[in-house]
């Protein structure tokens, strides 16, 4: 029997894009397992720049990564090469869109493979995703921009509610 292949999905996911379920899904592909790592900072502070709690995000992914029988999400603090050594990964998997992700990836996998054995995989992002960010995504949506093909529908619904509770709140 060949021992489990383990994969790590890390970002902070805020909100969770189609983009990011292209990644999760074709690594779902190649790994026997992938845990889609959410970065959790609990020292910060509720006027962080993210639009979303650490647990906000961990139920949108785990929504949206439910027909992957072999995904889970789970949430880390520190480093990711600490996090992949402590579950037994293999490798991280990151998603590219185009030369600016690679040249900041590249750096990223070389510090990562100095520290651990863990390998970096890179995977190019569907086309039809690579301008899809989710800084990009608050964006558009916050000045009433139709990003409904760009997150799951779940996530559209819980972006579009938090938006609405921001702008009553000003």
């Amino acid at each position: 029997m060949r021992p489990q292949r383990r994969c790590v999905c890390p970002g902070s996911f805020d909100p969770v894009t189609n983009g990011h379920l292209d990644i999760f899904g074709r690594a779902a592909a190649l790994f026997d397992e992938v845990i889609v790592a959410v970065g959790v900072n609990k020292s910060k502070s509720a006027s962080s720049n993210r639009l979303f709690t650490s647990d906000e995000r961990l139920d949108m992914i785990s929504d949206a990564v439910a027909p992957w029988s072999n995904v889970r999400v789970q949430g880390f603090t520190g480093l990711v090469t600490d996090f992949c050594v402590e579950i037994g990964a293999q490798a991280i998997v990151k998603g590219l869109r185009g030369s600016g992700d690679y040249d900041y990836e590249l750096q990223m996998a070389q510090m990562n493979s100095h520290l651990t054995e863990v390998e970096t995989v890179f995977l190019m992002t569907d086309p039809s995703m690579s301008f899809v960010s989710s800084s990009l995504v608050k964006e558009v949506a916050s000045f009433g921009g139709d990003v409904s093909g760009l997150v799951p529908p779940t996530v559209l619904d819980r972006l579009m509610a938090r938006l609405e509770e921001r702008r009553a709140a000003t």
